[in-house]
């Protein structure tokens, strides 16, 4: 195949004020029309660097030492200004990692994308103008929304505009970071599914940057692996995955969690990447199980081992594993006796709006957000809360810390009943309950060191801390003790992620609330966390509300799981019960839509928008999307509540009928209402 891009020997330096420092080092590849490549690393690795470099973006402080981006024959890097523009959104686009920021809020989505065609004359000759965006919004599966302002989409919707808008020039490349981070498993499903039905119908070739390799695996031709600068292993995707050559291939590898429970045979990453800790020779050599006092001092550059594919490793044979994707189940875990109630909820019921003059004389109340929800948490319990972007797990989590006071409903921390507002509880009970928010950037004050960071809430509460503590905190989180005098803007979203751990932390909490903690981190800090926050859960008895989209991380680290979907708990259940049986149908399509490490995992299954045929409190939120939905029953008639060994399910079906596949006799072949939710 014609090759469409090529990088030769780039290499990129980033100065500060310690001098210049290299981190992007000999990086060669090539992808050809229509391929889709993936880039693969830990994070700060240099491999949104790259990605940017073909757009020919680059920081105020970045210097591109040697090296040539050619597209189509075109040297990007000798590119001016001006040209640069007329190649960026015509031929080569971006899809960026947060659509907030690169959607414009004050402009509809249909006028952005207008703007996007008439900037680079780029509409058909046979086509209006308004067809064109009628087509593209079609395209990417968003009908009607043209009219709609950003903010009134939701985070999945607004990454398909920004796709929409990627694809309006019809582009020859299409630059992709880290496009699904922060989404939920079927929005994740469904985007995927999107540019690859859309890189056959358009030919383009694409550029996927990402720290996951499980969605790699469903849209990638072959993958570059980078470590600290370098490409280290450059392969088919196919071949990575199932026998990866490079020791840190197969660390990352390794340290990916399974749906199922099991462990991948080999050790997962050891540590972080820590530039401070790079020796003379391969730059892996601190962290690799196979590295020898050669490795130390040899530097190791990419050569050829097989056809389609490079090592950067003179051990690769003995690292590589044939049979890398055989599983070994874990041992079981043992139980103990439940330890005391920490946090109760009851129900909690929360609406966003105010009712308006009409409403109130009429008594009306304002549509639910999070309708009727009951839940427990133990001393040194973690609760997982799971469900697809909007289901209202934040709303929840908000409620319970007092940031977003409920409509209805009682909060209690041992036995104690909280105030519903921030404000009005005491000093002690907001120490006790620590937030740790999805995204740091709106935690992190711009403008202080990391140490004031830390320093505030030991300040506020009135706890000694001295400098130690501070560095011990940090490295529990994989961080040195030189990032305390650093700023926010200094850091990677991944190590900012981390301040916001460790400053949760240190308070000694009693409850930590996780929204959406692990999103944004590679797996090897992803797997660093889970075992930080395990050992506080074991070690202290902290307990947590975990609220994720990655089940696969849940089912390493949460004791229960609780299902929520538009508003209402669909189910609730051990992690064990509920991953291996998880009986309610909307729990079935959370597991099926989960990315593996294989190209023909996923499914096809109804589209993920709620569903409008059941009134907000009267039918199943569920219906109208359930595969197994009975007749009309499920619009009209709020499904009951089942008791279950360990937890309870709402659905109209049975447990019998629901663990067998069968179908109820006839309508009135339900169960009656129970409600236990212990």
């Amino acid at each position: 195949m014609k090759k469409l891009i090529e990088v030769r020997n780039l290499n990129i330096a980033y100065g500060g004020t310690a001098g210049w420092t290299n981190v992007v080092q000999g990086v060669s590849f090539e992808i050809a029309r229509g391929e889709a490549f993936g880039l693969v690393g830990e994070s700060g690795c240099g491999k949104s660097t790259v990605a940017y470099r073909l757009l020919g973006y680059g920081t105020i402080n970045s210097l591109v030492q040697t090296g040539e981006v050619l597209f189509d024959g075109t040297d990007l890097l000798k590119l001016d200004a001006a040209a640069l523009t007329r190649l960026r959104g015509k031929r080569i686009a971006l899809v960026p990692q947060n659509p907030t920021t690169s959607l414009s809020p004050g402009m509809r989505v249909g006028a952005q994308i207008r703007e996007m065609i008439a900037t680079h004359k780029a509409l058909p000759e046979d086509m209006a103008m308004e067809t064109r965006i009628v087509e593209l919004f079609a395209l990417v599966g968003l009908p009607d929304v043209g009219h709609r302002y950003p903010h009134e989409l939701s985070g999945g919707q607004q990454q398909r505009v920004t796709i929409a808008m990627a694809v309006a020039c019809n582009p020859d490349l299409l630059v992709l970071d880290e496009p699904t981070t922060g989404l939920d498993v079927t929005t994740q499903r469904q985007i995927v599914q999107l540019l690859a039905d859309l890189r056959v119908r358009i030919g383009m070739a694409m550029l996927y940057v990402t720290h996951d390799l499980a969605l790699l695996a469903q849209i990638a031709d072959r993958v570059g692996v980078m470590y600290a600068g370098q490409l280290v292993e450059v392969a088919p995707c196919e071949k990575l995955l199932s026998a990866p050559a490079h020791p840190y291939s197969r660390g990352l590898i390794a340290s990916i969690p399974t749906i199922d429970g099991a462990a991948r045979p080999g050790r997962g990453l050891r540590g972080v990447l820590r530039r401070d800790q790079i020796s003379t020779g391969c730059k892996f050599e601190p962290r690799c199980d196979f590295a020898t006092t050669a490795c130390r001092t040899t530097p190791q550059t990419l050569e050829p081992v097989a056809e389609a594919r490079a090592v950067a490793c003179m051990r690769w044979r003995e690292a590589v594993a044939p049979h890398f994707p055989v599983l070994v189940k874990r041992g079981e875990e043992k139980t103990a006796e439940a330890p005391a109630r920490l946090l109760s909820v009851a129900n909690l019921s929360l609406s966003y709006t105010r009712p308006g003059l009409f409403d109130r004389l009429l008594d009306r109340a304002s549509p639910a957000v999070v309708r009727d929800i009951d839940l427990d948490l133990r001393t040194g319990e973690v609760l997982a809360l799971v469900g697809e972007s909007g289901s209202g797990k934040s709303t929840i989590a908000r409620a319970i810390s007092g940031r977003l006071p409920p409509g209805a409903g009682i909060i209690r921390l041992d036995g104690t009943a909280l105030a519903p507002a921030l404000k009005d509880r005491s000093v002690e009970e907001l120490r006790q309950i620590q937030y740790i928010f999805q995204n740091p950037d709106a935690s992190l004050n711009p403008r202080r060191r990391i140490r004031a960071i830390l320093a505030r809430p030991i300040d506020h509460f009135g706890i000694e801390v001295d400098e130690k503590a501070l560095e011990t905190v940090l490295d529990n989180v994989g961080l040195h003790a030189g990032y305390l005098d650093r700023f926010p803007e200094q850091l990677s979203g991944g190590e900012r992620q981390r301040i916001a751990i460790a400053r949760a932390l240190l308070v000694n909490p009693k409850l930590l609330i996780c929204d959406e903690i692990l999103s944004a981190l590679d797996v090897s800090v992803q797997a660093r966390i889970v075992e930080l926050l395990r050992a506080l859960k074991e070690k202290h008895a902290v307990a947590m509300l975990f609220i994720s989209h990655d089940l696969a991380v849940v089912q390493e680290f949460a004791d229960r799981v609780a299902v929520l979907y538009h508003g209402e708990l669909m189910q609730l259940a051990d992690t064990a019960t509920l991953l291996s049986k998880p009986l309610h149908p909307y729990t079935e399509m959370l597991l099926e839509a989960a990315p593996g490490l294989r190209k023909d995992h996923y499914v096809s299954r109804p589209p993920s928008a709620p569903n409008s045929m059941a009134a907000p409190g009267v039918g199943c939120p569920l219906a109208g999307r359930c595969p197994r939905q009975i007749g009309s029953l499920c619009a009209d008639t709020r499904p009951p509540i089942q008791t279950t060994v360990n937890g309870f399910i709402r659905c109209h079906l049975t447990t019998g009928n629901l663990a067998t596949g069968a179908s109820p006799a006839n309508r009135n072949d339900h169960p009656r209402q129970s409600r236990s939710v212990s």
